[in-house]
């Protein structure tokens, strides 16, 4: 079987090669990928990129998902307007071409487990997790900005399948929020007896009052019985905001949808908790006289230590910053997986887990940002 290749999460300096208006608060902006640095950009389709840039005086990291099919030479994002979002207003408003930015080599496990690519071509297949399927069938269900990586997934998957369908779910407050709609039609025009798009607009009253309005439990259940028809779906891909992504969850667990089947990736968890600004962790310092833990973890086969005092409560990944700025990580919320670390010895709890799989946590991966040790010390290793 295949699974997502995990990569050492590292920067390379990159040059924007476009920058494409999408809406009036989202671009599409394309990055060149020298030769030399090819193989570390191959990807598969959904998996997404870390930015890393100075705005402001302040050293910003976001990720954002590959919006096309796997091709050499080159990484597309999409970057939609945050309201109040630094990054994602400086990358709408000032990015140009010709700029120079950091970008993260791809990472990411929003991937299908049926179809699966080899890196940079997208019609090459390898043997997937879930086994073969004849004639596969997917459902996509994504707000916002989320149709991002469904776009690289849905191009795929009907370049690569011959026979697979994709049905799309898509929410936006109106049409003229909807993300790549020239794409997405040219996909209809492509493809018209194997892909379908139902667009559902919060704000705006469409003829089909199913597609009007909030996707809420009620709406979802007739979308279920009358529109996608899940006994017939091999995968499903979710993504957008937590409350949408965990009700669609919620409400195919009910119907006894196998897990495994089931993809998602979130925006954020929700829950504006403190995560580490900059490229470095907040301050603290540890207590001479107080009790302290020990945080020690290896990093590009060398070791730090770190002492932190329990009253702090701090994560490993905020302690690992204040020794190695260079330690990877990019939302500090639980969601995109870059700071995934191998815990060696000690006790801990791991607050919120969007990213790792079921197995990867029983081998002991954590993911440090949400990671805090709960005994007297605690090492961990990035390089596992």
């Amino acid at each position: 079987m295949t699974s997502v290749i995990k990569k050492k999460a590292k920067f390379n300096t990159l040059s924007v090669s476009g920058v494409k208006k999408l809406t009036d608060d989202s671009v599409e902006v394309s990055f060149d990928v020298p030769e030399e640095l090819q193989d570390d950009y191959d990807y598969i389709p959904g998996q997404y990129v870390a930015l890393r840039a100075t705005v402001d005086g302040e050293e910003l990291r976001r990720s954002y998902s590959i919006c096309d099919i796997p091709n050499k030479g080159t990484i597309r994002v999409g970057i939609k307007k945050d309201l109040g979002g630094k990054f994602s207003t400086w990358a709408n408003e000032e990015l140009q071409l010709g700029d120079v930015i950091d970008v993260m080599n791809p990472q990411g496990a929003f991937t299908s487990k049926i179809h699966v690519t080899s890196l940079n071509d997208a019609q090459n297949l390898v043997d997937s997790e879930l086994g073969q399927v004849e004639n596969p069938n997917f459902v996509a269900i994504a707000a916002g900005s989320g149709i991002t990586p469904i776009m690289s997934i849905a191009q795929a998957v009907l370049k690569s399948l011959p026979k697979a369908t994709f049905q799309l779910v898509y929410s936006n407050k109106g049409g003229a929020d909807v993300m790549f709609a020239d794409k997405i039609g040219d996909l209809k025009d492509k493809y018209p007896a194997r892909f379908a798009v139902h667009h559902v607009l919060t704000r705006e009253q469409r003829v089909n009052p199913l597609f009007s309005g909030r996707i809420d439990d009620e709406k979802m259940e007739l979308l279920l019985d009358q529109v996608l028809r899940p006994d017939l779906v091999d995968e499903w891909f979710l993504c957008g905001p937590f409350e949408l992504v965990q009700m669609c969850r919620d409400s195919l667990k009910e119907r006894d949808i196998d897990e495994k089947r089931v993809r998602f990736e979130l925006f954020s968890t929700g829950d504006p908790k403190s995560a580490p600004g900059g490229n470095a962790g907040r301050p603290v310092i540890a207590d001479p006289k107080g009790k302290n833990i020990s945080i020690q973890f290896q990093l590009d086969g060398l070791s730090g230590t770190i002492e932190s005092p329990v009253s702090a409560k701090e994560t490993v990944l905020n302690a690992a910053l204040r020794a190695r700025p260079d330690v990877p990580f990019a939302c500090a919320g639980g969601v995109c997986g870059t700071c995934r670390a191998k815990v060696v010895e000690g006790d801990y709890e791991m607050d919120e887990n969007y990213a790792l799989e079921p197995d990867e946590v029983a081998a002991g991966y954590v993911l440090t940002c949400q990671t805090r040790p709960t005994g007297d010390c605690i090492t961990v290793d990035y390089d596992a």
